[in-house]
């Protein structure tokens, strides 16, 4: 396989494994303190990272940079689709959460075509769609069913927000370093969550806020591995791979909340770690005639 595309694969699985222990920081978070306190902390934690590994030299090229406009919608919609996800979190089951959740891969690898005009082939859509399949049965969704209402919609806003802002960020990537973007991102996302975290703001003591500066650690290296991912590899072709945070999900559910996965969660473990499989295997197989005639 060529060696951008694997690095990418591997950078971006391990990112989504690292987002995953982050939320379940912040889901142990949230349970005493506001979102919006959380996220300022957070965000805090990786624009000081990334000032002190960069200092002045890194802030000066990020206030001029030329993806300051579209990062400033990026972080827009990223914001929309966290407020959309944990508004509806109050009202929905796991199930219904994570599987609504979990178009956001299909959104990528749809508007992957118009806006960045790549080719998607048959193996990518299977590889997304057998993904998708394991998320609607390690959620339980046929036997539970699932209405429409408003934190339905809600679920669904937050996919579509957070799959153009995937589609945003590849993007960026190719135009600037990912140092850059850290820091343009959680600036803004400084300024954003900034505004309202003082009117919600609640004491906390020292164990909370290092939990909170560590999962901030966690995001900060969790981005520069998901933005380096998406500098060496097609977005359609990592799309599958975001399937493999809900494996992480109900592992870390199992060792932190005792949550024990029901037989279908491992069914879905399967068909998710095959959609990875499928990806690996036809990026390898499709290079193979090349390397023969060279």
């Amino acid at each position: 396989m060529n060696k951008s595309i694997l690095s990418g694969i591997l950078l971006t699985s391990f990112s989504y494994f690292l987002f995953s222990v982050q939320d379940a920081s912040v889901k142990w978070l949230v349970a005493a303190l506001p979102v919006w306190q959380v996220l300022f902390v957070r965000s805090v934690t990786i624009f000081a990272i990334c000032a002190a590994i960069g200092r002045g030299s890194l802030l000066r090229r990020a206030s001029v940079s030329p993806i300051v406009k579209p990062m400033i919608l990026r972080n827009l919609l990223l914001l929309a689709a966290w407020l959309s996800y944990y508004t509806a979190s109050r009202d929905l089951g796991l199930a219904e959460l994570t599987t609504l959740y979990y178009a956001s891969p299909i959104i990528v690898t749809v508007l992957a075509i118009p806006i960045l005009g790549e080719r998607v082939p048959l193996n990518r859509w299977v590889a997304v769609l057998t993904g998708f399949l394991g998320v609607l049965i390690a959620c339980d969704v046929f036997d539970k069913g699932m209405t429409i209402s408003l934190p339905v919609y809600l679920v669904l806003q937050a996919a579509v927000f957070w799959g153009i802002g995937t589609i945003l960020l590849r993007k960026t990537a190719l135009q600037e370093t990912t140092l850059v973007q850290m820091t343009i991102s959680s600036g803004f996302l400084i300024l954003f969550t900034g505004v309202v975290a003082p009117f919600v703001w609640l004491p906390m003591n020292l164990s909370d806020f290092a939990l909170m500066a560590g999962t901030g650690i966690l995001a900060g290296i969790a981005q520069y591995a998901l933005f380096e991912g998406m500098r060496r590899a097609e977005v359609s072709l990592l799309a599958p791979f975001e399937y493999s945070s809900l494996v992480w999900g109900f592992i870390l559910g199992f060792l932190i909340w005792n949550e024990v996965p029901a037989h279908n969660v491992f069914i879905g473990a399967v068909l998710i770690f095959s959609a990875g499989m499928i990806i690996i295997a036809a990026e390898r197989f499709s290079r193979r005639p090349a390397e023969t005639q060279t």
